[in-house]
């Protein structure tokens, strides 16, 4: 059960915003193998003020086109599966919306099943 917070400049258009919520859903479902209909996400969009971030930390040349990519899920994915997922966040961001793969900002958190409530005050 992935939940996955995507952040964003304000701006785009709402095509735009679903794109990204589709690319990073097909990754969720293909890569990190959460079963297909698993789509939890929020996508935000902050003014340039509340937007905040090193153009250059670690050499990478960012943009104000930055996307932050956030996933919390379970725990269960391989190091090899993470990576793909990265990849597949660039990739995709790139082919389907001109996204410059040093615009696309990646954070996974692992949590264990107990961490979970989907509802009615009650744990998974």
């Amino acid at each position: 059960m992935p939940f996955a917070r995507i952040d964003l400049a304000r701006g785009k258009t709402a095509e735009y915003r679903a794109t990204v919520g589709d690319v990073v859903y097909e990754g969720i479902v293909g890569i990190l193998k959460a079963p297909d209909g698993d789509r939890f996400m929020v996508i935000g969009e902050h003014a340039p003020e509340n937007f905040v971030f090193d153009p250059n930390f670690l050499g990478i040349k960012r943009s104000p086109d930055l996307i932050y990519i956030q996933v919390t899920s379970t725990v269960g994915n391989t190091k090899e599966q993470k990576l793909a997922f990265f990849r597949h966040m660039a990739d995709e961001l790139n082919r389907r919306l001109g996204v410059r793969r040093e615009d696309v900002f990646i954070s996974l958190v692992f949590v264990d099943r107990e961490d979970w409530s989907f509802g009615n005050g009650e744990p998974w």
